[in-house]
């Protein structure tokens, strides 16, 4: 008997208009960030600053995945 996983754990599979959206999500951050490297100096706080763009940038994936019309359909 197979197991269902809570919908927060699932694989999500994009469709090629969610693979975009990521591409684009991904690039405005990458924009933030090369802007920020140009106004700050390399120290500490830069780097939190970085590593919470990454997580940032995370969480505004997952946010897009989660509509249901830039998802593929799945099997089973």
């Amino acid at each position: 008997m197979k197991r269902v996983i809570n919908p927060e754990f699932q694989v999500t599979r994009l469709t090629a208009e969610g693979v975009s959206k990521a591409e684009e999500i991904a690039l405005v951050y990458d924009e933030a960030l090369e802007k920020l490297k140009k106004l700050c100096p390399r120290s500490r706080q830069f780097s939190i600053a970085k590593a919470r763009l990454e997580e940032s940038c995370f969480f505004a994936k997952k946010a897009m995945s989660m509509d249901k019309r830039n998802q593929q359909e799945t099997l089973g």
